[in-house]
């Protein structure tokens, strides 16, 4: 299969122009002109909050003007990870994709359907002039991947509409009708650098080749977190040797929502235990690839020497060893309700360590479909660094959406879909975070269901979107359209 052969070709036509243009979370600048000059050029009313949402309203095809109004809804920014042998700055150049089998993938780099093919959908909504709806409006949210914010900062009637589609969901055939909520913890150790003490030998220790993948999403899929086991052997190490050994960095994750896939410690280490520590790292790489045997089959550890530097002050970088040793990770409850017993209720996942010339700073993320539980395992994590000595700062919280039992437009989509297909959806719930959490505080009446085409490995340069599950997407979306309800 070539790139123009892919279908349906309207939606593919619009991803690649999407591809085109960067969009890191936060930067978002060059594809709010883009959709702002699609909408005008084509005389559609469109609009810029000034969070930088964008929503562009189509009129009703003849005919159909007595329908309730559609609002499309999908996310304008991605996240933005690469192998690191791959040259790339996502502030300026394109996403370069290719065609594997039934699969669309990109060279090295995240892939960016998350969610650019929600919006490439809602273009070629918006671009065609043979299909029949009722009035639609298109919502473009900004950095929903690193804060949620154009969902945060939207005020109310900024939308019209009673019913929502979201387009960001990740596996075609499930239509979700309610999402967890989430809260990111940042911790802060600060210290003073001093030289190591005589007699000291530098190493880097690093560790690459997981699977890592999305916070939400695959938080249950017994995948390993290079923070924990970097930590883990620090720990071991500093017990064995009684904390005579010296941290200079730990460097591993990227955004607060991917579970992290590599990272670099530097040590400092007496001369005499060299041979020790490097037999110890051995036999713990060997024991944690049996551990994850079945998840992750191509981990790699390595360990070289490293060029002398200033390092962290014992005290502080014992603790922070300590504190992330202790620190929750993972998934840790399912659901009570018997329906959804299978899903996961809350968890956590350290997500990124930084250091910098004077500092450490963490994040770690949060899920929980119930509240009082997200706000509980928030505190727990927050207890683990503020007795390690850490300054803490809590992220905005954003809710759970809850479902709705008597949600028309459920039932639409779920008939729209047997239709086609001559079988049953699943209706179900999602570990991840949707927009439409905050959408359900501002518009409380608000109808909603999320669906999207298959995707893979999301926030991973492995992200890939399985080709034919958009046609079926597509189809599905239209025929939801021409069933919209009338008002009233």
């Amino acid at each position: 299969m070539e790139k123009n052969e892919l279908k349906p070709s309207c939606v593919f036509e619009q991803f690649a122009k999407i591809n085109q243009i960067p969009r890191p979370s936060k930067h978002e600048e060059k594809m709010i002109e883009f959709l702002k000059d699609f909408g005008e050029s084509r005389n559609l009313e469109t609009n810029v909050d000034k969070t930088g949402n964008v929503i562009i309203r189509k009129p009703a095809t003849p005919g159909y003007e007595d329908r309730e109004t559609i609002i499309l809804q999908s996310h304008m920014d991605m996240v933005c990870d690469k192998l690191v042998d791959v040259d790339i700055d996502f502030t300026k150049d394109a996403i370069q994709t290719y065609v594997d089998g039934e699969w669309l993938r990109a060279k090295g780099t995240t892939l960016g359907a998350d969610d650019g093919i929600g919006c490439a959908i809602e273009l070629a909504i918006l671009d065609s002039n043979e299909i029949e709806h009722g009035p639609i409006e298109c919502v473009f949210t900004r950095d929903e991947e690193t804060g949620l914010t154009g969902a945060h900062g939207m005020e109310a009637g900024f939308m019209t509409g009673k019913m929502l589609i979201n387009l960001d969901s990740e596996d075609e055939g499930q239509i979700f009708v309610s999402c967890a909520g989430g809260q990111t913890i940042h911790a802060t150790f600060e210290f003073e650098r001093e030289q190591a003490p005589a007699g000291y030998f530098f190493i880097k220790l690093s560790l690459k080749g997981l699977n890592g993948g999305h916070s939400g999403d695959d938080i249950n899929k017994k995948r390993a977190n290079a923070i924990k086991l970097l930590a883990r052997f620090l720990y071991l190490e500093m017990e064995k040797f009684n904390g005579d050994i010296r941290l200079v960095n730990f460097n591993s994750g990227k955004m607060h929502n991917a579970i992290p896939r590599d990272g670099q410690v530097v040590l400092a280490i007496k001369n005499e235990v060299k041979e020790q520590v490097r037999i110890d790292w051995n036999i713990f790489a060997s024991e944690v690839e049996e551990e994850f045997h079945v998840t992750e089959k191509d981990m790699v550890f390595n360990m070289e020497s490293a060029e002398p530097s200033p390092v962290i002050e014992k005290a502080t970088a014992e603790k922070f060893i300590m504190a992330l040793q202790a620190v929750d990770n993972g998934p840790l409850t399912t659901c009570q309700d018997e329906a959804i017993a299978w899903m996961v209720e809350t968890s956590s996942n350290v997500a990124s360590v930084i250091t910098t010339d004077n500092s450490i700073d963490i994040v770690a993320s949060q899920r929980s479909n119930v509240m009082s539980n997200l706000e509980n395992m928030t505190n727990t994590v927050k207890a683990a660094f503020q007795l390690a000595g850490a300054k803490i700062t809590v992220g905005d919280k954003y809710p759970a959406w809850k479902m709705r039992t008597d949600s028309k437009l459920t039932e639409i989509t779920v008939k729209s879909y047997e239709k086609l297909f001559g079988k049953k959806p699943l209706v179900k719930g999602i570990h991840a975070g949707l927009e439409c959490g905050l959408f359900s505080e501002k518009y409380p009446d608000l109808d909603m269901v999320s669906f999207g085409p298959t995707l893979r490995e999301v926030h991973t340069p492995q992200e890939a979107l399985y080709i034919p599950t958009v046609q079926m997407v597509w189809d599905h979306l239209l025929e939801i359209l021409h069933n919209a309800p009338r008002k009233g």
